[in-house]
Parts: structure tokens; sequence; C-alpha cells
């Protein structure tokens, strides 16, 4: 069985979907001849397969002919059965090129070939002899689908590619017509140039010169080369700045492989290049003015071979003109003709992008540099300086503190860092209306938790450290008091200065001192102000003299080393000094180890420091010894210890270490009463919380009370007329806030004069009534505290003006002292052993004596013979108040100088603790 003709298949398969669809003869069959026409009116109704037998029989052999050319005659009259055949068969060549490799024959795997019966428009047919069956449409759906999104891929492909062609052919067609433009631009200078030629060669008949004609002719002749050399400049200038065009164009194309846990991805090689520039700009501090220098670089570069190109000027001469044209936009007014005029334009453009970019690089670093200033992240360049990090309540008093000690030496440099903004801490010291004296007070933002800050105020460099405890909480408190010390131990640099830390809670001293080791000092505020308390109520009057000493307002402590004392004895050391007093030696032996109030019959060794109480470290130096006469004196003991009665009115954290103190100091059988608004169930919890045994005190019996120390009631059920001494602190509830805790201590105060004044039978002469009159209410209370003593604990600085007018009350300014004892440790850390030994249990503190122990009625001695005869009771006269004076006088001016004393006259004293 012969083949058929796929050709002639597809032809008859055709015609008879075309007869199933029109019975009637079809208005499409035309002429032969008329190819044309019958192609362009091909009907584009989708193509069906009919079931009717007969279109079996349509398909004819290879071997037959066409049929023959029918005579001419209308559309109406051509017979339909004869011209659908020789239609099909014409034309179904073209259809199978255009319904693409559908079309095509397939190979079976037995070797025969298998014909095409499906278009991309749905048509089909099978070949002549094919007993195949033809296939469903519904299979054709996927394969033909798919063909389509991959050749819809392939067109946009290609489509891309014939965009960037006919970029890369329209930017090279513009080449051509600008080298178009100056070549014919060159051959117009060509003829000008053989016209000027025949010029000088008329003129050389003319007997011109000769070596004149000969420089023109060679002029004319390097024209050539330079005419060149100036098209490449102008082509190569163009190609540079159309090539990033045609990169950015080019490279969204380009995939790049990125692994990401194990997953590749595909990134486009634009968004890997911005995210690498993104990262330069913002790591690298110069890129932005790197990046801006290339730019004007290479602008000037192109700028200057371009008009190289277009003008007749040299290289040298154009790149000059080039960065006048980017430096002022105004300077390309003078070019003449359409090309150096675009080209000088386009410059200028060019330099005003550069220049805006520049200025506003210039602003931003500006902006920024006027922002770290203001904020305080400049670095501060100083040495020798006091850091302070952090911000209280008792800063005010540590710098003017501080400002006092530098006075002598024309002023210094304290530096404050803390996390608040600079302008703030600027403005909060300049209300202090402070007189620094000279030394200049630098405040910085930052956290002494991070070392670049630390590093910024110069940490290494200081000579002194104070780290001030935050209000608020105490254990909080210490808790970044600890962590500070962990961040200046990690100092590479190392410190040059020692630490001195204020901490809240005495029980994390251990802790502090651990982690520090020798560089830090420690301060702890409560237990401080808790034993100053307690000793003004046994001895009123003492705060005043502990706040002249621990100030650098008046006098204070020193140690320094005089070698010319060496070998004396340390009682001709006490009469040494006429302008300071002698406490003490620092024993070079022992480690360093302070000894206050040594034996009389101790002799300095080499290298032993003395321990002073003087106005400044410079105002005081050792003398010859003074003719000083030994008076005869009667020993007269110290009466015996009688049992107080005391009142403690709030609660504070460490007021367990209170009355161990408390029991060290009283007689046996004393009271302490306590009056507080914690339950007195929860009050045993906390003492044995903070490791008090109150089976094991000696001396005190201790009393609970439950009450308000502002309700007047409750306080009227306390009997407030017997007690010795009461003493107010501020309540742990209300220490946060200094204005607070001083409303509540001052208004229990008053509240207590005024039940105690109603009480106590009125007396006509109280001894220190002061100006007011006998009936008034500040008399009566004036009355009450001749009969006993109240101590109240200050926080802010302002309400001791209160106290001190209306005399009614001794005080305690807590804020102020540790201010001051901080200060005096970070002026000179040996400072803090001595003040250790005065506030502690055992060992020496200080007095108040009355002058009886020491002389008579009316005697007249020198305060050096005051000092021999306290000798005699192991004691240190340091100062006095006289009896019609209300404050006392410490380290007294000319001591060699006699002066008659009264027994209502009191001693200021350093003894041991009875």
């Amino acid at each position: 069985m012969s083949h058929a003709d796929p050709d002639a298949s597809s032809s008859s398969s055709a015609s008879f979907g075309r007869d199933w669809f029109f019975p009637s003869p079809s208005p499409y069959c035309v002429h032969p001849s008329s190819s044309a026409a019958s192609a362009a009116k091909t009907p584009k109704y989708p193509r069906r397969f009919s079931t009717n037998p007969r279109s079996y029989s349509s398909s004819f052999s290879l071997d037959s002919k066409p049929p023959p050319k029918p005579p001419p005659h209308s559309f109406r009259s051509a017979p339909p059965v004869s011209s659908a055949p020789y239609r099909e068969a014409r034309y179904a060549g073209a259809r199978r090129r255009l319904g693409g490799p559908a079309l095509r024959p397939e190979t079976s795997p037995a070797g025969g070939e298998r014909k095409a019966a499906s278009s991309r428009d749905g048509g089909a047919g099978w070949g002549a002899g094919s007993d195949r069956k033809p296939e469903a449409p519904a299979e054709r759906v996927p394969s033909r689908g798919k063909g389509i999104g991959d050749l819809r891929g392939r067109l946009r492909l290609r489509l891309r590619w014939r965009m960037a062609f006919l970029v890369a052919i329209a930017l090279t067609a513009f080449s051509s017509v600008v080298h178009k433009n100056f070549s014919l631009r060159s051959q117009v200078e060509d003829l000008q140039g053989q016209i000027s030629q025949l010029r000088i060669t008329l003129q050389a008949c003319s007997l011109l010169d000769l070596a004149d004609v000969e420089g023109s002719i060679d002029d004319q002749n390097q024209d050539g080369p330079n005419k060149r050399l100036k098209n490449i400049a102008l082509i190569s200038s163009l190609s540079v700045l159309c090539l990033p065009i045609l990169l950015l164009k080019c490279i969204d194309k380009v995939p790049r492989s990125r692994s990401s846990d194990g997953i590749l991805e595909e990134v486009s090689l634009s968004k890997q290049l911005a995210y690498r520039l993104d990262v330069s700009f913002s790591v690298h501090p110069y890129a932005k003015p790197l990046a801006l220098l290339v730019a004007t670089l290479l602008l000037i570069c192109l700028g200057g071979l371009a008009l190289f190109g277009v003008t007749d000027d040299g290289i040298a001469d154009c790149l000059w003109l080039s960065w006048t044209y980017v430096a002022s936009a105004g300077n390309h007014a003078d070019s003449e003709g359409i090309g150096p005029r675009f080209v000088s334009v386009s410059i200028s453009f060019g330099g005003m992008l550069i220049f805006a970019m520049m200025l506003g690089l210039v602003s931003d670093a500006i902006s920024e540099k006027f922002d770290s200033l203001r904020k305080g992240r400049s670095e501060v360049v100083e040495q020798n300086h006091t850091l302070v990090l952090g911000w209280s309540d008792k800063l005010g008093s540590l710098l003017n503190q501080l400002a006092l000690a530098n006075e002598s030496l024309g002023g210094g440099t304290i530096v404050v860092m803390a996390e608040r903004d600079k302008e703030e801490m600027e403005l909060d010291i300049a209300k202090m209306e402070f007189d620094f004296k000279g030394t200049s007070v630098i405040c910085r933002s930052g956290s002494p938790l991070i070392l670049a800050d630390l590093k910024k105020v110069s940490v290494s460099k200081a000579r002194a450290i104070v780290v001030l405890a935050v209000d608020g909480n105490a254990d909080q408190s210490d808790a970044r008091a600890l962590r500070t010390v962990l961040s200046l131990t990690g100092v590479k640099e190392g410190l040059r200065g020692h630490i001195v830390v204020e901490l809240s809670d005495l029980d994390n001293e251990i802790l502090v001192k651990l982690v520090g080791g020798d560089l830090v000092e420690t301060v702890v505020a409560h237990d401080v102000i808790g034993r100053l308390m307690i000793q003004c109520a046994r001895q009123p009057g003492l705060a005043q003299i502990w706040e002249d000493i621990l100030g650098f307002e008046n006098c204070e402590f020193y140690i320094k080393r005089w070698p010319q004392l060496d070998g004396v004895q340390f009682e001709d050391v006490l009469i040494s000094f006429p302008d300071a007093i002698p406490c003490g030696i620092k024993v070079a032996s022992c480690g360093g180890k302070i000894i206050l109030n040594p034996d009389d019959s101790y002799v300095l060794q080499e290298g032993d420091e003395v321990l002073v109480i003087a106005e400044d470290d410079d105002t005081y130096a050792p003398a010859a010894l003074p003719m000083v006469k030994e008076a005869s004196f009667t020993h007269i003991p110290l009466p015996a210890r009688k049992p107080q009665k005391i009142l403690l009115c709030g609660w504070r954290r460490d007021i367990d270490d209170m009355i161990v103190v408390l029991d060290a100091s009283l007689a046996p059988e004393s009271e302490l009463w306590m009056f507080n608004e914690v339950p007195e169930k929860e009050r045993e919890k906390k003492l044995i919380d903070g490791g008090l045994d109150i089976n094991r005190l000696a001396n005190i019996k201790l009393e609970n009370r439950e009450g308000n120390a502002v309700i007047r009631r409750h306080l009227e059920s306390l009997p407030l007329e017997t007690f010795d001494s009461i003493l107010i602190l501020a309540d742990e509830s209300v220490e946060d806030s200094a204005i607070q805790a001083d409303s509540r201590s001052l208004a229990t105060l008053l509240l207590i004069r005024d039940i105690q004044a109603k009480r106590l039978p009125y007396s006509v002469a109280p001894s220190r009534r002061g100006n007011f009159s006998q009936g008034s209410w500040m008399g009566e209370m004036q009355q009450a505290s001749d009969k006993s003593v109240i101590i109240s604990e200050i926080l802010d600085p302002r309400t001791k003006n209160l106290l001190s007018m209306s005399k009614i009350s001794d005080y305690v300014l807590s804020n102020e002292l540790v201010s001051m004892a901080l200060a005096m440790v970070a002026e000179d850390r040996q400072i803090n052993d001595v003040l250790e030994e005065l506030f502690a249990e055992e060992g020496n503190e200080m007095h108040i004596r009355p002058a009886d122990l020491y002389l008579r009625e009316g005697e007249e001695l020198s305060f050096y013979e005051l000092l021999l005869r306290a000798r005699l009771r192991r004691e240190i006269i340091i100062g006095y108040r006289l009896a019609n004076a209300e404050k006392a006088v410490i380290n007294p001016p000319a001591k060699d100088e006699r002066q008659t004393w009264s027994v209502k006259d009191v001693f200021v004293v350093i003894a041991e603790k009875e």
C-alpha cells in the first residue's frame, strides 16, 4: 500500500472540515491564480472532526495529478467539488509552516511515520491509509499550555535582547551620525586648509617669507593626526557614558546563586551590588566622600575628553576648562558652536549635581558634629581629673566639696558622666549656683557599664573615680555599683587612680571589695549616717563638729611625711605644728596602718607620716618646739554612764546595725523604743534577716509601738516627755524623695515638741531661748529641747535653714555629710581608714567633754597646755566651744597664747570609746 502525501492528507481533512461547516458552495473558493486572496480569506473558525465515514475517501495519492485548470468563470459558476482539493493542496504547506512543530510527522518506535494531526488553533486531520484514531482534545490541552508558556518565555527573552540590540543600534547610529558630522566638519576644515595653502602658495609667489610658508604647511600637515585623536577622544567619552546604561539594562538578567541554610536562592546581580554598596556606605565613614571624589574626577576627565574632541584646544587646557565648568556653572557662557556648548552645558549640569551632593555631605557632617557636642558624645582629653559616674541628690554637694579641695591648686577638672542628656545636666548644675572657684565641670552622656563610654571620658587617666549610688532601691543600686566596678576593672589601659564607691547596704561591701580589690574604697551611706546619728543623740552638738571636719570649707584631715620629725616622740609632735593638730601616725613598718591617738612614747621612724587636722594641705608645717609650762592638775574621773531611754521614729533597712551600735554604747538597763508603721510581727522577721539576734542584746531592751509618726493621736500614746533622746529617721517608704522625707521629718519634730511642751512644767529661765518670748510656742518648744535631745535626719540642704533658725532640734544632714566623706576619700583614699575607725564600734571616736575635766573656773591656760593636760587622760583636744558661742572652733589659731576658761565651756576631743 502506498503512503499518502501528508500535504494531500492535510488538505483533504481541511477540506472536509470546511465542507462540514459550509455544506453549500463556499464563497471563499476562488480561481487558482488568485492564491493571495484565497489565503487572506481563509475562515478563522475552529476546525472540527466529522464522524461521516465519507471524509476518509477524500485524500488522494501522490501519483495523482492535479486537476486541469478550469476556464475563467464567475465565483458562482465554479464547481464546488473540484475547487476545494486544489485550494487545499496548494496551501497545505503554508498552513504546516504556520502551525509549527505540531504539524510535523513523528516517527513511531517501529520506524514508521505517523502524521501530525494538531495545530495551534485546534485543527487536525489523519493521513491517507492510516488506521490510527484521532486523540481526544482533552489530552492535548496540557501539552498545548506548556508549549504556549515556553513560547511566551522565549518571546519575552527575544524581546528583551531585541530591545537591548535596538538600544545598541540606536547608540551606534547616534555615534555614527556624530562621527559623520565631525567627518564632514573635518572635510570642511581640510578644504579650508587647502584654500589657505593655495593662498600661502600665492603669497610665496609674491616673495613672502619662505619660512612662514613652511611653518604653515607643517601646521596643516599636523592637523590630520590631531583630528583623528579628537574623534577618538569624543567617541571614547560617549562610550564610557553609555556603558553604565547598558550595564544597568543587562545586569538584571544575570542571576547569582546564594546559599542560605543549605537552600540555593537566585538573587539578581543588581541586588547583590546594591546590598554591597549599602553596606560599604554604612560601615565605612569615608565611603561617601570617596565616592563623591571619584565621581568628580570621572566627570572632569570625561568632560575634558569631550571638550578635546569638539574644540581645537589641547588636552591639558580642556581638562582645566572641564574643572572650571564643574566648579562654576556660569563659566560656559563664552562657548561657541553647538558641540562645545552642548558639552559644556552637560559638564555644568554634572557639576551642579556633584556640588549639591557635596553640600549635603558637608551639612550632614556639621549637623552630626554639633549634635554630638550637644548630646555629650565627644571624647574628653584630660589627665588627673576627677571622674564622677552617676547622678543623684548628693552630686551638688560633692561638686562643691571637690571644687573647694581644688581651690589651693587654682582649680581643677571634674567630669560627670550619667545616663542623662548633657544639656539637662548642665542646666541642673547651673541651678545649684555654686562658686566652683576655677574648677571646670564637664558633662557627658553615657553609661558607666559600657567600656566605650568609659573610654570617652578618659577613665584610665583620672586620678579618682567616684561611683554614686542611684536613688531608689538599695539592692538595685548596689548591684549597679558592682557592675560598674566590674566595668572599670575591665579597662585594658588600666586605671591610674582609685575607685570610691557609695553603697547603700553594709552587707554588699564585702562583695564590692572582693571584685575591686585594692583599687576600691567604699563608703556605706546608711551605715555612716546611722552611726553619726547615734553619736549625736548621745552628745548634742557633735553633728556640727562632723560637718566642719568632713567638709573642705574649714579644717579637715591630711596625711604627709616630715623627715625632720624622725626620731621625735609623739608627745613633742603634738606641739610642733602651730597651724595644725596632730591626731595620729601612719606607721610604715606596719604596712601603712594608721594609728589614731598613739602613745606619747611612740617615736617616729623613717617613712612614718603624720595625720593632722589643718585648714589646707599647704597651710601647715612643723616648727621649733615652743616653751610650754606644765600646769599641775588633779585627775577627775568621768562620771559613770547612766541608763538612757531612746526613741526611734521611722524604719530604715540598716536599723539592725543601729541597734547593735546602741547596745555597745549605752549603759546597761537602757530602753530602746521603736515607733513606725511596720507591723510588729514583721519587725522581728526583718531584724533576724538583717543578722540581729534580739536575745543577745546586753544593754538595751526593745519596746515596739506601731503607728504613724505624722498623726498626733498616735504620738500622744507615747511617753514623749520621758525620753532622753529621740531620733527621727528618714523613713524607708519616702527616702526616694528628699523633699517628702524632710517634710515628714519636720512635721514629726513639730508634733513631738508641741506635745512635750504641753506635758513638761513651764520653766521661767530656759537656757537657750534665743530671741523668742517666754509665752510663745517657739519658746515653749525650746524649753522642751532643754529636757530631751531630738536628732532629725535631713536629706535636702535647704531644710536645715528651718531647723537652725528655730533651734528646737539638732539635725544630721545625711546627703551632704556623705558627699563630704566621698570627696575626702576621692582626694586621699587613706582618709577612709580614719573615718571607718571613728565610726566603728571599737577604737577611737569624737567626744564632747565638759571643761571641768581639764581646768578650774577662771584658770588661764594656753591651748598647748590644754593639749598636754588632755594627754594625761589619753585624749587629743582638737577644738572647743565657749559657753556664750554657738559654734565650735576646730584647730584654733595662736595656740601658745593664754586665755581665761570657764567650766561651762566644752572641748572636742578624740578619745577611745567608753
